[in-house]
Order: C-alpha cells, then sequence, then structure tokens
C-alpha cells in the first residue's frame, strides 16, 4: 500500500457559482497532514467537536459527537473502555470522522481512517493514553489537566485508537 492518502476537494460556492459545483474539483495525494491546506487543518487543531461515524452491532451507521486529537499523521481517538462505541470499533476499524466549522457549516473536512493500534490506559505504555486525554480535556474546555470527567461510579479506563488516514474530502472556506 502507497505512503500517504488523498485528499479530494469538492468544488463550492463560496466565490460564486461554478460549473460542477459540489463535484469534486481536485484529488491530489499527501505525504502526511502537512499537506492539507492550512483552511482546513484549523479544524483539526482548533476545539472543534467531531462526528464519529462506526458501524454498530446491527450492522447501521452510528454517530456520536466527541472530541478527537491527532498526532504527527495519526488520528486518535480516545473513549472510555466500558462504553459500547469502544468494542464497536474493534469490530469494524474502519472509521469517518467528519468536523464541521462551528461558525460556517459549508467549510467542513471528512477523514476516512483504520485504526492501527489499541493502546491500554491499564498496560504498559498506558500512560500515554492519560496524557493524551488531559490534552484534549485542556484543548476543549481550556482547564489545565488531569482530564476531569471521569464517572466517579466507577474505576473508568481509557482505550486510546491509532488511526491511520486513509483519504480525507474537504469543502468551502472560512
Amino acid at each position: 500500500m502507497p505512503e500517504g492518502f488523498t485528499i479530494a476537494n469538492f468544488r463550492h460556492v463560496a466565490n460564486g457559482l461554478q460549473e460542477g459545483q459540489f463535484a469534486i474539483g481536485e484529488r491530489k495525494r499527501a505525504k502526511g497532514l502537512a499537506d492539507l491546506d492550512p483552511i482546513y487543518k484549523r479544524l483539526l487543531d482548533e476545539p472543534v467537536t467531531a462526528t464519529l461515524r462506526l458501524i454498530g452491532p446491527d450492522g447501521r451507521v452510528s454517530m456520536t459527537p466527541m472530541w478527537f486529537d491527532c498526532e504527527g499523521d495519526k488520528i486518535l481517538v480516545n473513549t472510555a473502555s466500558h462504553r459500547a462505541k469502544c468494542e464497536w470499533i474493534r469490530r469494524s476499524p474502519q472509521l469517518t470522522l467528519l468536523l464541521v466549522n462551528p461558525q460556517n457549516p459549508y467549510h467542513w473536512v471528512q477523514i476516512k481512517c483504520t485504526v492501527e493500534k489499541e493502546l491500554r490506559e491499564w498496560e504498559a505504555g498506558g500512560d500515554h493514553v492519560s496524557r493524551q486525554l488531559d490534552r484534549i480535556w485542556t484543548k476543549y474546555t481550556g482547564q489545565p489537566g488531569p482530564y476531569g470527567l471521569r464517572d466517579p461510579k466507577i474505576d473508568e479506563k481509557r482505550v486510546l485508537f491509532v488511526c491511520r488516514i486513509n483519504r480525507i474530502a474537504t469543502f468551502g472556506v472560512p
């Protein structure tokens, strides 16, 4: 399999009507996220809530809003180990995230990715899972770590899914 991924830029009407609008206008091969236009990369860097699409046990699409992160050219999905979506991701490790600009719903990035590895907070290397959780806590709330939403009734443990990007689609301007 070749390195990198494809970026498909959809034609949009932000600067007026155009022939073939809303169709893919350009496809390019990217070596990594550094090749993503900064107007789209900012949606990954800013605290934009992602909609995670995965396949549930009935074979139907399930979508959930959640915090997310990226590290290098990997997408990181951190969830509590007891949640149903954790097992759903294990069963069907092809995920799609949609990040929509909260100020302009016609400016978005879609990321299709595949889980490469799973890190568990309670195993060797689990401190990375906790640090990443604290980092997104700060990114999304502006508060210093540690993460403040662990379920107090259980000994909540976290799982971090590290994902390889397969394809990105972009649309619109800020």
